[in-house]
């Protein structure tokens, strides 16, 4: 009997902390309104600059029709006849 009585003492000691449930707490919901806008945040810094473009191939080179044939010379000029006087030559002034 002296068993029973002390194990009663030790089911209900468990028992009854076993009941005990701790309160659990809910923070209360804060209600915020928006407030005004802030500043404009200033300008970003200018990107780099990007790399220059590679050099287009040269074209290439025209068809062969090379240099033009030089003309024909021409026919040398007649010889003037002589006068009836023998060698006479006639200068004409130019007018002033």
């Amino acid at each position: 009997m002296n068993y029973s009585i002390v194990l009663a003492a030790a089911i209900s000691a468990v028992a009854l902390s076993a009941c005990d449930r701790p309160t659990v707490v809910t923070p209360p919901v804060v209600m915020t309104a928006p407030g005004p806008a802030g500043a404009t945040g200033a300008t970003g810094s200018t990107g780099a600059t990007g790399s220059t473009g590679s050099m287009g191939s040269t074209g290439s080179t025209g068809a062969a029709g090379g240099t033009g044939a030089t003309g024909s010379t021409g026919d040398t000029g007649a010889t003037g006849q002589r006068g009836a006087t023998g060698d006479t030559v006639i200068i004409v002034p130019p007018k002033p």
